[in-house]
């Protein structure tokens, strides 16, 4: 537990350290929303990189109501329905 507490805080300085050379206040904020996703999926367990993926590629056809749809904790849920349909659908190979 130490070594993950070690882990977050060593993040944290360095995204402070990096914010440092951020461009302007527009950049700050979409840097500050991008960390704060990413912090999301690492405490769920959710890969940054897939999540982000498919967030992007879905995100144009999203109406602003479902966004929320769309944060890590909800996507994840979907995510793991959608590959428990897609595993009892598969035939079995031998």
């Amino acid at each position: 537990m130490r070594c993950c507490r070690k882990l977050t805080m060593k993040r944290v300085v360095l995204n402070r350290k990096n914010s440092l050379f951020v461009g302007n206040e527009r950049g700050g904020r979409t840097a500050a929303i991008l960390a704060s996703l990413t912090s999301t999926c690492r405490r769920h367990d959710i890969d940054p990189q897939l999540y982000f993926t498919q967030l992007l590629m879905n995100l144009p056809q999203t109406r602003m109501s479902q966004l929320s749809e769309w944060l890590p904790d909800q996507w994840k849920v979907r995510y793991e329905q959608r590959l428990a349909r897609l595993q009892t659908t598969a035939p079995a190979r031998p």
